[in-house]
């Protein structure tokens, strides 16, 4: 009997597990003492933001899988911060939510060609190397278009309710309120229409409550975010911090400024449905129209022309 047919599944059922705990541990984030006794008490703690730049891993996996999520973690500290910031800005906020990336990286790079390449092990070398070259190819990037893509839909959700709750905090701040109650105040209020932004102003409140510098915690919005229009929001917020001009005021214009940007960009998409529909009804409408008003008169000149050609006429 052939080693190989012993080995490999053996191979791929070790690869198989080490995937599932790692989708149970990016499905079941590391719990901190805080968390349990926030569920102990009934009460639900608020998330807690984490610096770009501190890459904390968390002893949560044994040392064989830690080994497996070295393959896949980067060397320099600027790739790691980066990586970081990619997942804060998808929504991992789990302190243990790098090293499960990696984990899940390397898993797949690894199980992947084990378990796709068992259909072609008859086939010849050279097309079994190509499977499994590109099927690890395949497991190393795709939970980075993941994260990637669950980023770009948070910073659409977050652009798209932003011009709303800016209206909502300028009411706020014109009625009295300080810019910590009316971030809590319209959080509270947007929590149905903007689950995404209404979080993140959650955090802000939270963290100013808690004893961080109101810029500190701007800034890490900024960080979590990704978002342009909230990366001009912090700046305007910090300079009227510093500056000391009123916040109420600033706050109106920038929130003119978004609503006319949100009203060009829905302009700029308008004026992209023109070309759009051009190109579809060259690829599909106007083959088919071609073939309705040419069809018979095509199948009336072979019928009359093609007899004269042969000689029968």
């Amino acid at each position: 009997m052939n080693p190989v047919f012993v080995v490999l599944p053996l191979l791929v059922g070790i690869a198989l597990v080490g995937l599932g705990y790692a989708v149970w541990r990016f499905a079941n984030p590391y719990r901190t003492p805080t968390d349990r006794v926030a569920e102990f008490t009934g009460k639900v703690a608020r998330p807690t933001a984490i610096q770009p730049s501190s890459i904390v891993y968390q002893s949560t996996v044994p040392g064989a899988l830690r080994r497996v999520a070295s393959l896949a973690r980067p060397s320099r500290p600027e790739e790691l911060s980066l990586q970081r910031k990619a997942m804060l800005q998808a929504g991992y906020t789990s302190p243990n939510a790098l090293e499960v990336y990696h984990l899940v990286r390397g898993a797949l790079a690894l199980g992947l060609p084990l378990f796709v390449a068992i259909p072609f092990l008859t086939a010849s070398l050279t097309t079994l190397a190509l499977v499994v070259v590109v099927s690890a190819g395949i497991g190393y990037f795709l939970p980075v278009m993941v994260v990637s893509q669950r980023a770009g839909s948070r910073k659409q959700a977050i652009a798209r309710g932003l011009p709303d709750a800016l209206d909502l905090i300028v009411a706020c701040t014109e009625a009295g309120l300080g810019l910590d109650a009316s971030f809590d105040r319209v959080a509270e209020g947007i929590g149905g229409a903007a689950p995404v932004l209404a979080l993140e102003l959650q955090i802000v409140g939270g963290e100013v409550a808690a004893g961080v510098p109101r810029i500190q915690a701007l800034r890490r919005l900024d960080d979590r975010t990704g978002v342009p229009e909230v990366t001009s929001l912090v700046n305007v917020l910090v300079q009227a911090d510093r500056l000391g001009t009123p916040v109420a005021q600033a706050l109106r214009i920038y929130a003119q400024t978004s609503r006319t940007r949100r009203m060009l960009r829905a302009e700029e998409k308008a004026a992209a449905i023109s070309p759009k529909l051009t190109v579809a009804m060259i690829l599909f409408l106007l083959p088919s129209l071609f073939v309705v008003i040419l069809g018979p008169a095509v199948v009336r000149m072979i019928q009359e022309v093609m007899p004269v050609l042969g000689g029968q006429r």
